[in-house]
């Protein structure tokens, strides 16, 4: 099986592409070539910008594939392109959207494909993924293109510390903060449901939609079926870090009065408890399991960062930035 992968090389993707090499399909990356290290022994890179469609274009000049997936695509005319690139060029065209882009809030917690709605009035990320998907849908439903979506929930790995507030760039910020034994802001009552989702185990269900005809025109979200509390979360980080973190409950509007950024991350996702069933990839990956807990993976997560000290950075506007909204509530001075 020849299966393309339009970046490859991201925190998902790059467990995606080391479990389909493994597997013996025969891997071409179509990036720009500045990640090598993380390219999958035996996958064959294709280096361009898929963001200038006439280089693209060349640079695939020649190729067909079984599948084709676009881990970079956010907008819909980024999914124009792909489509008219790869339109008659590929059985099985995958992309990936988002779990955020399920109806916010929520009428049920528990979330299916079919049964839950795309609605998300917070954030513009989640809408842009939608329109992805409605225009998939109509070209799979009007031209046959082989489209089939996938939609990633709260997905971590090595080189991630998955929290609803951390700094993006200096992610160990956050265990600096709990090891200093500084207050960890946590937003509402700690007690929200939420699910974490090692990219390991993303990637077997992933794997296994390869080349599935009957995926064709079909949606899977492909997340842990373990469930947490944001307070559960932020302990097992701490555990893994060897401290118990001081954690501080602060309302999400409270913090959105003082970062505006943040109503998507929170309103528009990680506020709203967040419950996947995933009997529909298992259905048509019936070996598909998430086997490694939060607690588990997030020890490897916190292994890995402190065998690579360089990557050990902290963020001292987020730092401040934590100090002065705790300072804030603490007081109950309500900025705006």
């Amino acid at each position: 099986m020849k299966v393309l992968f339009i970046g490859g090389t991201g925190l998902i993707s790059q467990a995606v592409s080391k479990l389909a090499a493994e597997k013996g399909i025969k891997l071409y990356l179509f990036n720009r070539g500045n990640r090598d290290g993380l390219v999958p022994e035996g996958a064959e890179i294709i280096v361009g910008d898929i963001r200038d469609k006439e280089s693209a274009a060349a640079a695939l000049d020649g190729y067909e594939f079984d599948v084709v997936v676009d881990w970079i695509a956010f907008t819909p005319e980024h999914v124009q392109t792909d489509i008219e690139l790869f339109r008659g060029r590929t059985k099985q065209y995958i992309f990936i959207s988002s779990a955020s882009a399920y109806q916010k809030p929520l009428k049920h917690y528990i979330i299916t494909e079919e049964g839950t709605p795309l609605e998300n009035p917070y954030w513009q990320y989640s809408r842009d993924k939608i329109a992805c998907e409605e225009l998939l849908m109509k070209e799979y439903a009007n031209a046959g293109f082989p489209a089939t979506i996938v939609r990633p929930s709260f997905t971590y790995g090595d080189t991630m510390i998955p929290a609803s507030l951390n700094s993006w760039p200096h992610p160990w910020s956050l265990v600096a903060r709990m090891r200093k034994g500084l207050p960890i802001i946590v937003h509402g009552d700690g007690q929200s449901l939420w699910t974490m989702t090692h990219n390991s185990d993303f990637a077997k269900g992933f794997v296994g939609l390869l080349g599935q005809q009957s995926a064709i025109g079909e949606a899977y979200h492909i997340t842990s079926d373990e469930v947490l509390t944001w307070d559960q979360i932020y302990d097992a980080i701490g555990a893994a870090a060897g401290v118990k973190p001081n954690l501080v409950h602060i309302s999400s509007e409270f913090l959105i009065s003082y970062d505006s950024e943040l109503v998507g991350g929170l309103l528009g996702d990680k506020a709203v408890s967040a419950v996947f069933d995933n009997s529909k990839i298992k259905q048509l990956v019936p070996e598909f399991m998430a086997t490694l807990p939060f607690a588990e993976g997030i020890k490897r997560t916190i292994e890995w960062f402190e065998a690579h000290p360089e990557r050990c950075t902290e963020d001292e506007e987020w730092n401040k930035q934590m100090d002065k909204i705790i300072a804030a509530h603490s007081s109950g001075f309500k900025k705006g």
